[in-house]
């Protein structure tokens, strides 16, 4: 065996460092995300939720592998946004921003941590107010979820990434909801947080991705955004967009002198991942970004939108395919929600009979999985209609 194929080997599931890392990561974000929940109340500024997200990233991931030879990259893999209502994604606002939280607000939280490159990512959808959670607002968040339950079952060895697209189209319809075009589930890999092979939301003929078939020892982070309205999200305003990734297979002179120094900062501070333009000194980053938008140096996450009076809810979770089964490494249970609907269809329900679990590994290891899988069944997340008292805002 080569080296650069030892190398290749050593960084997956097979070893149980790289898992270790995937957990630590996945605890880190998990708390992070039970935190923003903690402070999400009425008049609640949403850029210092945000702040307070990736403050607690970076001050965890830095308190780990700090005795190590080797320096452990380690931080905030996507910056925490906080997306309200009809809003679909990627809201992380400038520090100049004033939005704050309003009472009866449908929340969507979506963060990322990773230590040494291995990613664990989670987004959650909340509504901010006392009591069960009723009507579409249900309706849309049970979509999600049971949607997640499905994809969790469905990305397994062996399958297929067409089969659970399908999958999660008919949970939302049961629901009367859409899923929302354009979110990928993408692989992740280390330092890669969006990897080649993925799973689409809705296929449809614009986006078309290839056929892959799930494999053991790969990690996925299973993206699923639902809404009331018609799924078809619209950037309104380019001067929301405030996180980046930078585009490491492309290069281009820059012209203005602002677009230069920013540049320099993003490559220094924020070489591989996704950022937020708050991190960056805000009265040049404004300039500075939009040549390195231009020239395709960066790539925007753009803020997008349903209509008016659409709601939308986003849940998404780290799935580590091992060999003894999936193991969800990041989630948070719901408010209890009363849906409209209940799910009749026999297809959806043999899903979500599925285990997570495999039983076809025989032989000597068998005992051993056994008792991994006890602490692993301990990370599940709860059915849809679980309540959970530290989320409940008193």
């Amino acid at each position: 065996m080569s080296d650069d194929e030892r190398e290749e080997k050593e960084l997956d599931l097979s070893s149980p460092e790289v898992v270790t890392k995937y957990k630590s990561a996945a605890e880190i974000v998990n708390k992070a995300l039970q935190l923003v929940l903690s402070e999400c109340k009425p008049k609640a500024k949403i850029v210092d939720l945000c702040e307070k997200g990736d403050s607690y990233i970076r001050e965890q991931t830095g308190n780990v592998y700090k005795n190590v030879k080797k320096k452990i990259e380690r931080g905030v893999a996507f910056p925490t946004c906080i997306s309200v209502n009809n809003t679909v994604c990627h809201f992380s606002p400038l520090a100049s921003d004033e939005s704050v939280l309003e009472e009866g607000d449908i929340l969507k939280i979506d963060m990322g941590c990773h230590i040494d490159g291995f990613i664990a990512v989670v987004a959650h959808t909340h509504v901010l107010q006392e009591g069960p959670v009723t009507g579409r607002a249900a309706d849309v968040i049970a979509a999600a979820n049971t949607a997640a339950e499905v994809a969790l079952r469905l990305v397994r060895p062996g399958k297929n990434n067409k089969d659970v697209t399908e999958a999660i189209q008919k949970v939302a319809a049961a629901y009367d909801c859409k899923i929302v075009e354009g979110v990928l589930s993408h692989q992740l890999k280390q330092f890669v947080i969006d990897g080649n092979k993925v799973v689409l939301s809705v296929s449809n003929p614009d986006t078309r991705v290839d056929d892959a078939e799930f494999e053991e020892n790969e990690v996925y982070a299973i993206d699923i955004v639902t809404s009331t309205g018609d799924g078809k999200p619209k950037l309104l305003d380019e001067k929301q967009t405030s996180i980046y990734k930078r585009a490491v297979d492309k290069s281009y002179h820059l012209k203005m002198k602002a677009s230069r120094f920013i540049f320099s900062e993003i490559n220094q501070k924020f070489p591989i991942m996704p950022f937020t333009a708050r991190a960056l000194e805000e009265k040049r980053a404004r300039l500075g970004l939009v040549e390195c938008v231009n020239h395709d140096l960066l790539q925007p996450y753009p803020v997008l939108h349903e209509k008016p009076g659409d709601l939308v809810a986003h849940i998404k979770f780290t799935v580590l395919l091992m060999p003894n089964g999936s193991d969800r490494i990041t989630s948070h249970s719901l408010k209890e929600l009363q849906p409209t609907k209940t799910i009749e269809d026999p297809e959806i329900k043999a899903w979500l009979a599925l285990g997570t679990k495999s039983k076809k590994k025989g032989g000597g290891k068998k005992k051993k999985g056994k008792r991994g899988e006890k602490a692993e069944d301990a990370t599940e997340v709860e059915p849809m209609e679980a309540t959970n008292g530290a989320e409940s805002q008193g």
